[in-house]
């Protein structure tokens, strides 16, 4: 008698075990698909603020707010030295910050004197 209680009980206690199981690891997928989500946008912000800034580019470049366009692109020569014997990350920074200053004059309106 007392081997059927406890044989009903291990039944018992496993189906309980069992179900509970299923439904934290539907739980956990649950919650890894809403922090998936909120990893990739912290991911967005971070890359969104890896973008080099106007007065980045311009520090980089060494040139200031009244330098035009045409002063700009002789900066190519800086590039090209580091193509030669430089460092390749100076390259990029330097690629990199021509291209911003280049957005930045193409938006911006021509002046009428």
């Amino acid at each position: 008698m007392a081997a059927r209680i406890l044989a009903n009980l291990i039944v018992m206690g496993s189906g309980i075990m069992a179900r509970a199981l299923v439904q934290a690891y539907r739980q956990a997928l649950a919650n890894a698909s809403k922090n998936g989500v909120a990893q990739e946008a912290v991911q967005n912000i971070k890359r969104a603020s890896k973008t080099m800034t106007e007065a980045e580019a311009r520090q980089i470049l060494g040139v200031t707010e009244q330098t035009t366009w045409e002063e700009i692109l002789k900066y190519d020569n800086l590039f090209e030295r580091n193509a030669k014997n430089g460092s390749f990350y100076l390259q990029s920074k330097v690629h990199r910050a021509k291209e911003c200053l280049e957005t930045f004059h193409q938006t911006k309106p021509p002046e009428t004197n």
